[in-house]
């Protein structure tokens, strides 16, 4: 006999990240799977964590305290609204133990960010899945007559993930007159830095609007810094207090905390702007392209483009066949903006596909 784990979690699904392709000979394959930045780090990132490498045989700061300083000073709040993490799952995750009781409840739209459900059920919380508008928009009035006594947590992705589309400003401030203050609506932005559309949500315009607001973001995407794993919430203090109490102690590493601060300063700033800049432009001719071949997308406002499809798995076999790794889910297949030959790449199977 040994002992059992949790017999609840025997269903719980497991977070599947984007897979590498193996090439075959002569063949150049790419990874637009995990929405990932294409450039390589900048030179002052780089100089930054080798410098900080030097010291890994000492414990990082536990409260990242430059970093959430930095991070302040950055969105123009005070160090006391600002906690880190081993990414903005693991943010989440403080979130959802901070924040809720068993027997509470999360409300979501689905299809979104995976991770919604799986810290749902780890926190053993009642999941409350939203379902998406036809063109994969977040439906917010759904979302409210989802509301009663027991909801702790609304979640708002924007850019959703994995549609790619950006809630509208005025239908989030008609929520928020509707939402309970003792309710905390997180808006999840991991892409905020690629949204175009002027009437997008911005979710530090309604964090210092509204007391329950809390804006859970990412160094991961914009900033390229992916493989070191720092994310971060903006909240109130109390929220703020009870999030640090609850992670897990020196989860961000001292190369990590080095990476992020070197990417607010004044230079790197400037050149990832650029950088985004290029990214959403390729993004806009990768989208006009794809329409073009016969396909209906919506306003894509992430760093990837949302293929609807009830043929996911299909379409997903034909770029793997032709070098290009995408993420299928059961709705459609979300391919990450890459390199312009990858792009190009992809678009061609996208047309043959639906020829």
């Amino acid at each position: 006999m040994y002992p059992n784990p949790r017999p609840d979690l025997n269903d719980l699904p497991p977070y599947r990240a984007g897979q590498k392709l193996v090439a075959a000979p002569g063949q150049t394959v790419y990874k637009l799977s995990s929405n990932e930045n294409p450039y390589a780090p900048l030179p002052a990132v780089l100089e930054a964590i080798n410098k900080a490498a030097q010291e890994i045989n000492r414990y990082p700061d536990p409260m990242a305290t430059e970093l959430v300083q930095a991070i302040a000073d950055d969105l123009g709040v005070q160090a006391e609204n600002v906690a880190v993490g081993d990414g903005s799952v693991a943010v989440l995750g403080h979130l959802f133990q901070a924040m809720c009781a068993p027997g509470d409840s999360v409300i979501y739209p689905w299809r979104s960010f995976e991770a919604y459900p799986i810290w749902s059920q780890i926190s053993v919380v009642n999941s409350v899945p939203v379902s998406l508008f036809p063109d994969g928009s977040v439906d917010l009035s759904e979302v409210h007559r989802k509301i009663d006594q027991y909801t702790r947590i609304i979640l708002v992705c924007t850019p959703n993930n994995p549609t790619g589309t950006s809630v509208k400003a005025s239908d989030l401030h008609a929520l928020m007159r509707e939402v309970p203050d003792s309710v905390l609506v997180v808006v999840d932005e991991a892409y905020a830095e690629f949204v175009t559309s002027p009437d997008a949500v911005n979710g530090m315009d309604f964090f210092n609007m509204y007391g329950n607001i809390a804006v859970l973001r990412t160094f991961s995407k914009a900033q390229g810094l992916a493989g070191l794993r720092v994310g971060y919430v903006i909240a109130q203090p109390n929220v703020i207090d009870f999030v640090r109490r609850v992670s897990i102690p020196f989860g961000v590493s001292n190369i990590a905390q080095a990476a992020a601060i070197a990417s607010l300063q004044p230079e790197a700033k400037a050149e990832l702007k650029s950088r985004v800049a290029a990214i959403v432009a390729e993004r806009d001719r990768v989208e006009a392209a794809v329409r073009a071949t016969g396909w209906d997308l919506p306003s894509m406002q992430a760093n990837f483009i949302w293929i609807q499809t009830a043929n996911s798995g299909e379409l997903k076999a034909a770029c793997e066949a032709e070098g290009v790794a995408v993420r299928q889910f059961p709705e459609g297949v979300r391919i990450t903006i890459g390199e312009p030959a990858a792009n190009d790449r992809m678009i061609k199977v996208l047309s043959a596909f639906l020829q």
